[in-house]
């Protein structure tokens, strides 16, 4: 689990998501369109050179690891903040929940304009391509929703979970979180998620459903000179 965990992204980019990626020798990113997601093997000078080569003069990349990030030489810190990473150790079982339904392809746009509103974390219309979604509608309207993002052998990330201002206080990001832990407990892998460590409110609500700290995080933006 250690080697698995410490770098998500590097460990999901090279099992179980290996085909949304792109990148050669120690380092690998999400195809552009996917998610802003880039990780290297380590910190070794060759791995941040292949990281440079990654990336587009002016974008910028997110970072997630145990171990603090390293920039490439040359590379803007646009932003950088200590996260925790929690594990499930005993998820209770999700009560049948007839508001929650399955989001897919036609769901695409309203899910990005939740996300935009809320900021989960990143999210694109090609989202859905690291697993699956479920949110809640009110009428027409997709008030909440939580599914899967980064995966490795025997783990799934538990992400995206947000709810409109308008519709808080519902218990909505609770319920969702439950159903998306069950479904990937019952898919066979052992659920995981992260969070800002100053997210206090998020932090409690995973602590009440069941989640453990398994490490405190590094992540950051780092953006590539033009």
């Amino acid at each position: 689990m250690k080697a698995l965990l410490d770098r998500p992204i590097w460990s999901a980019l090279t099992t179980r998501h290996r085909e949304l990626g792109e990148g050669a020798g120690l380092a690998r990113r999400y195809r552009p369109g996917i998610l802003p997601l880039a990780a290297t093997e380590s910190d070794a000078p060759r791995a941040l050179a292949d990281l440079a080569a990654l990336a587009q003069p002016g974008e910028a990349l997110i970072f997630l690891m145990v171990d603090p990030i390293v920039p490439p030489p040359g590379f803007e810190v646009l932003t950088s903040a200590p996260a925790v990473q929690m594990i499930a150790r005993n998820v209770p079982t999700a009560a049948s929940d007839e508001a929650i339904v399955p989001l897919g392809e036609s769901d695409a746009e309203d899910m990005l304009a939740l996300a935009t509103l809320t900021k989960p974390g990143p999210f694109s219309l090609k989202s859905q391509a690291l697993g699956r979604f479920w949110g809640v509608r009110e009428g027409k309207t997709l008030v909440a929703m939580a599914g899967e993002r980064m995966k490795q052998p025997g783990f799934t990330e538990l992400s995206g979970v947000c709810t409109h201002p308008d519709h808080r206080g519902k218990g909505y990001a609770r319920r969702l979180s439950l159903h998306v832990a069950a479904q990937i407990t019952q898919g066979g892998d052992q659920p995981y998620l992260h969070a800002y460590a100053s997210n206090a409110a998020a932090i409690t609500l995973y602590e009440a459903i069941g989640f453990t700290l398994r490490s405190p995080m590094h992540v950051a933006a780092l953006r590539k000179p033009v």
